[in-house]
């Protein structure tokens, strides 16, 4: 039996005025509770007694309710006392108001289990708004836009075109006359680059008059107003944190902006979505790019090259989470959830529902915005959810890679669907891409039919059909384990489960392009055993050996990042993409091993005795080695052959004679001696 996680939490329920059937005894036991629930009619009115006695005990209270949290949050917050601990869950919208809501009571204890875990909290950052708004655009709206912003923040007009606008008679902010060229930064931190920048005179009569322009000016704000009504200055320009853009001529919109920005003022804390290893980042190895994966998915431009790996700027981060999908080592982890409170809340929901009686457990991955606007829309308005069909919020769906698709169906669930947003189509390619992968392994292990599907619908009626519509399709046998080490280790560990259940069991499952996992085809015959590529795998799959020369090959380790393609002077590397689940995967097999060459000065070994052996008949013949001296000193080790060049005579290093150090007897003997002309040197003294 699935005890309630936190059990310190007294739970109240309602039915909302009769608009759902549940049953007190029966989720009490579900939910393994000792005593039965009472089940009220209207907590929020006639009820309320109940709750504000249950607040006034101090005790933490969980309240199956979301609409009138607000309500419930103001009673529990008394001057007087601490206001206690408080959860909220909605299994209205979710289960109750349904076509199918009598049928949904597994699907109400697993929801009400699951809200009460706790989850480990994100890092965040401090971002701090003093308030500086530069607003840039043309004409009379930009001036009257600033006027009225003035009493709240501190503007700082730019106008492309000053065609219309009327100057002030009292100026209560600076006024430029420019282009902007270009802008970087985030709240409280922008800079702003400005072309052809010159100020307003303070003589300007009936129409502005600009002092003489510079070539460009750099702006220092916190936020920025853009009323340009052209190319937005950032990439995923809504989700960039103090830059707002908006279209002049929409009154509407215009004053939607202008309320959204007086309130970015102040000291705000930011979740750190993402946690990032550079150390087992795959990007490059000695200017050499491999993996790009990030870099190519990120919508906002928060992730930038920084050498061997990237950085990722947190202030700029929207927490869409693609990066964290498609990362192939788990350099990039996301944090909101963590990925072992996000299976735990999986494991959770799918073992109440199925302890307490229900079947055919789907799961339904959604975020809060359009997901949980999408679910309230069908309850209210047509069929409701599927009875079966458990919803679980993530802050995004974005960040689902295809080790956690794969996690959730081993952890029980029949499939999985991604309700997902529509608003930037541009960005659900790597979700249809670890959606593919996912559905691709799961189909070769015999488990048939689409396991993980998509619903990218604006509307929430076709949303809906497509959710009524899912086939079924044969049953799951849940599996338990526990989400430790790293991103590839989860995965390795759940896909043996699955391999170890499904109806066919391969060996190798063939995978396609850009796959994270998979081996090398190297050319046995071209490789010279250089060993570069070794220097270069950044998760050590490509090993050597210190005792002779060898060429060894982890393929569980390999992320086909490709860094040793680009490394192999030879280029005799190809990948190879695929998935074994044979324990062969796991150890280091021998992709080449020859004889070592020995000095033929001291008999250390060193090099590959066939290297060696075709650059002396390569330079045999040279002009540069004519003897066989000459080419001895290639088959000698490395202190050998310095040794060898010191004795040969033909030091380049060598020097000739020191010359004698000359002192004062020298020139005072040559002083005294008679020179050429019979006369001493001292003579011409006196």
């Amino acid at each position: 039996m699935v005890k309630n996680p936190s059990p310190s939490h007294r739970l109240l329920v309602c039915n909302c005025q009769r608009t759902m059937e549940l049953d007190g005894d029966r989720l009490a036991t579900a939910l393994g509770l000792e005593e039965p629930l009472t089940v009220h009619r209207e907590l929020c009115r006639a009820g309320i007694d109940t709750f504000r006695k249950a607040a006034s005990a101090g005790d933490p209270l969980h309240v199956a309710c979301t609409q009138e949290s607000a309500l419930f949050a103001e009673l529990a917050d008394d001057p007087g006392e601490s206001a206690p601990p408080l959860i909220f869950t909605n299994i209205r919208e979710t289960a109750g108001w349904s076509e199918r809501g009598g049928k949904a009571l597994p699907k109400i204890a697993a929801l009400i289990a699951e809200a009460a875990h706790q989850p480990e909290m994100a890092a965040a950052i401090a971002m701090k708004s003093d308030g500086v708004c530069l607003i840039y655009g043309a004409g009379q709206t930009v001036l009257d836009t600033a006027a009225s912003l003035a009493s709240r923040l501190s503007p700082i007009v730019v106008m492309s075109d000053a065609v219309d606008a009327l100057p002030p008679s009292r100026t209560a902010y600076p006024v430029f006359n420019g282009r902007v060229g270009g802008a970087q930064g985030a709240l409280g931190e922008f800079s702003v680059k400005v072309e052809g920048c010159a100020r307003a005179r303070p003589s300007s009569r009936g129409e502005f008059v600009f002092d003489p322009p510079q070539p460009s000016a750099d702006f220092e704000c916190d936020l920025i107003l853009d009323l340009s009504g052209g190319t937005p200055l950032f990439t995923g320009h809504g989700r960039r944190d103090g830059y707002i853009c908006v279209d002049p001529s929409d009154p509407v919109a215009l004053a939607r902006a202008m309320f959204e920005i007086t309130d970015l003022v102040g000291e705000f804390e930011k979740p750190k979505y993402i946690a990032f290893d550079a150390s087992i980042c795959a990007h490059s190895r000695s200017g050499l790019v491999g993996c790009t994966n990030c870099l190519d998915v990120c919508p906002l431009g928060a992730i930038s090259p920084a050498g061997d790996s990237v950085q990722i700027d947190p202030a700029i981060c929207g927490g869409c989470g693609n990066c964290a999908s498609v990362c192939p080592t788990g350099a990039a982890g996301y944090v909101l959830p963590y990925r072992s409170d996000l299976l735990a809340r999986m494991s959770i929901l799918l073992d109440t529902y199925r302890n307490a009686g229900g079947e055919r457990p789907i799961l339904l991955a959604h975020d809060e915005k359009h997901g949980a606007e999408m679910i309230a829309a069908m309850a209210r308005y047509g069929r409701g959810l599927p009875a079966n069909l458990i919803p679980i919020s993530l802050n995004s769906v974005l960040m689902l890679g295809h080790d956690t698709m794969a996690a959730a169906l081993a952890l029980g669930a029949e499939s999985l669907f991604l309700l997902a947003p529509p608003q930037h189509p541009d960005e659900l390619a790597s979700l249809e891409q670890q959606t593919v992968l996912a559905n691709d392994m799961l189909s070769a292990l015999g488990y048939g039919g689409a396991r993980v599907r998509m619903v990218v619908e604006r509307d929430p009626d076709a949303a809906e059909d497509a959710l009524y519509k899912a086939e079924p399709l044969p049953t799951m046998p849940p599996h338990s384990f526990v989400a430790v080490g790293s991103k590839r280790e989860v995965a390795r560990s759940v896909f043996a489960l699955l391999h170890d259940a499904a109806p066919v069991k391969p060996d190798v499952i063939e995978l396609p392009a850009g796959a994270p996992y998979g081996r090398l085809d190297i050319n046995v015959e071209g490789c010279t055993l250089c060993l570069s590529c070794v220097s270069a795998c950044p998760v050590n799959a490509l090993r050597d050996n210190p005792d002779k020369p060898q060429l060894s090959f982890v393929e569980q380790a390999c992320v086909q990042c490709g860094v040793c393609v680009a490394t192999c002077p030879e280029s005799v590397i190809k990948l190879e993409p695929r998935y074994n689940f044979t324990s062969s995967a796991m150890a280091p097999v021998e992709i080449k091993t020859e004889e070592p060459f020995h000095c033929v000065s001291c008999g250390k070994a060193f090099g590959a005795k066939s290297s060696i052996e075709r650059v002396v008949a390569s330079l045999r013949g040279h002009s540069m080695f004519q003897d066989e001296k000459q080419l001895e000193l290639i088959q000698m080790c490395d202190n050998c052959r310095v040794v060898a060049l010191a004795n040969s005579g033909n030091d380049p290093f060598a020097k000739g004679e020191r010359p004698r150090m000359r002192t004062t007897d020298d020139y005072l003997a040559e002083a005294s001696s008679p020179g050429p002309n019979g006369k001493k040197s001292d003579d011409f003294l006196g």
